[in-house]
């Protein structure tokens, strides 16, 4: 049987990246405008074969029409519009003020494409983590390629077969295959590689991309957690909590990974994401149409063991109801589970929900330093001072609170790990950015009356040297502090075993959110 994916040969490869190296230095992609006509072929590509996607994407993942257009076909299509839109402002040099001993001189700015870039895709979210990273490349000015995850081999290839219909083949290119075309193309010079996918593979890239001091932006995963404070809406946390995780079936970079919930409202927590459960799914089987599929018989089988290993308290859930041969796994939910659980040791990535009771905001915080970095970490707290504890002794890629994934699809914001869960970020202008040099420039003044009298300040430099054109430059360059010794610079005023204080009675809103309020309110009464 003749497999779905075409592989590139790999023998093919150096020529492709060759050819878009020689074509970066004709300065083709150096015009804003042309950037744009190819900004805009992409979102065509997209928008003429929604329904291409959509079904290639269920055959991937099983995935619901809905989620794939909610969560990735209107994404990508505003952040292609974002960069269309905003492309002369983030392109435009940046003036910069250098102080009064060059004022006489221009200081700025030049934001200049890298060159040839490579993006590694990933299989959860076929357009969003593989085109997503193309917008910003094509936006700076760079030649592109683009490798597909395999993994989601019908869209992989999708994406090959539309690829030369809409973009410049001079310019950008899809290469397809597994391990040996991805292993044959880090063997290849880039000026940047962005990767998505686990760190296992990030080390591999990294360690390539660094014979070639080649720069690499790595969106990785890890445990996101999920702190739910005793003074949070239970209801409200649950439903987004459980939409959280079950979106496109827990295989989900930022997926909530586990709960450290107050012990206080524990069971009232389980009784709302059971009773959540059964909202959102009348049945949890393989007829369900909307719930999706583990992508691959391996996934499936890791987490199976994940769940026969716990031992946990299963509260929603059942093996039984799990298919290898449709690769349906059913949303599972584990109550008090302990630190060394089956499921506490690696990415879940997968429909499965530990929870686990704490006594205090502060233990929470403890366990989540405890571990590596997250990607995400999401918070319900009713008041603000605990949240402002929360974001202030912990780290993460990002955070969000009240609710669950929503800081990847604002593209205002961006997008990226630390430490473990990767760096750089994306998104927006940030993606822009990412594959953008920041050429700093200085035109000094060296013709005609304006150069002449510079020269006879800037003469003081040459040899020989003297005390008094040593006098001249300190008087000239050097800044003055304005400050004293401190008293003690030992001494900090802030700390983690600092007590969370008390919220007043009212809770500030910001200038914006009322407006927000009353138009939501006003429109409300119009409509009724």
């Amino acid at each position: 049987m003749e497999p779905l994916m075409k592989m590139t040969p790999t023998e093919r490869i150096p020529a492709i990246v060759d050819g878009l190296r020689a074509a970066f230095l004709t300065g083709k992609t150096r015009s804003l405008e042309y950037r744009k006509k190819q900004l805009k072929q992409l979102y065509f590509l997209v928008d003429d074969n929604k329904e291409l996607f959509i079904d290639s994407i269920h055959k991937d993942l099983g995935r619901h029409s809905m989620e794939t257009t909610f969560g990735e076909i209107i994404s990508i299509k505003n952040e292609i519009i974002t960069a269309i839109n905003h492309l002369n402002k983030w392109a435009k040099d940046k003036t910069v003020w250098a102080g009064v001993p060059f004022a006489m001189h221009s200081t700025y700015v030049r934001k200049d494409p890298k060159g040839t870039v490579l993006v590694l895709g990933a299989w959860n979210y076929p357009i969003t983590v593989q085109l997503g990273p193309m917008v910003g490349a094509i936006a700076a000015g760079n030649t592109v390629l683009l490798k597909p995850s395999e993994l989601s081999e019908h869209t992989a290839q999708l994406i090959a077969d539309l690829w030369p219909k809409y973009m410049d083949a001079e310019t950008s290119a899809v290469v397809n295959g597994g391990i040996p075309q991805a292993t044959a193309l880090l063997d290849q010079r880039f000026e940047h590689i962005f990767y998505t996918g686990n760190g296992r593979v990030g080390s591999i890239v990294a360690e390539k991309a660094a014979k070639h001091l080649c720069p690499v932006s790595l969106e990785l995963g890890g445990k996101s957690p999920v702190i739910i404070d005793e003074s949070a809406d239970i209801s409200v946390a649950a439903h987004r909590l459980l939409w959280a995780k079950a979106f496109n079936t827990g295989q989900t970079c930022i997926a909530p990974d586990y709960v450290l919930v107050h012990r206080k409202v524990q069971d009232k927590l389980v009784a709302a994401l059971t009773k959540a459960r059964q909202e959102f799914w009348k049945s949890m089987s393989t007829e369900n149409k909307d719930f999706g599929r583990i992508v691959s018989t391996n996934h499936w089988k890791r987490l199976r063991d994940m769940v026969s290993n716990s031992k946990a308290e299963m509260v929603a859930g059942d093996l039984k109801e799990a298919d290898e041969a449709t690769r349906f796994m059913p949303l599972t939910i584990f109550n008090n589970v302990t630190a060394d659980d089956s499921t506490m040791a690696d990415e879940i990535f997968g429909p499965i929900l530990p929870i686990m009771p704490v006594d205090s905001v502060r233990q929470a915080i403890d366990f989540v330093n405890s571990r590596d970095q997250p990607l995400a970490l999401y918070v319900f707290a009713r008041d603000q001072p605990t949240f402002d504890y929360i974001m202030k002794y912990t780290r993460s890629g990002g955070v969000v609170r009240g609710d669950m994934l929503l800081h990847y699809v604002i593209e205002a914001l961006p997008f990226g790990g630390t430490g473990p869960a990767g760096y750089g970020a994306y998104h927006g202008k940030t993606g822009f950015d990412c594959f953008t040099h920041e050429r700093a420039v200085v035109e000094a003044p060296a013709n005609g009356l304006l150069g002449r009298l510079v020269e006879s300040v800037m003469s003081q430099r040459y040899p020989p040297y003297t005390a008094a054109k040593l006098r001249f430059f300190k008087m000239t360059l050097a800044s003055v502090a304005w400050f004293g010794r401190p008293k003690n610079p030992t001494q900090s005023d802030s700390s983690i075993d600092r007590p969370v204080r008390k919220p007043g009675c009212l809770r500030p809103l910001t200038c914006r959110k009322l407006v927000f309020i009353i138009v939501l309110v006003l429109a409300w009464l119009l409509y009724k």
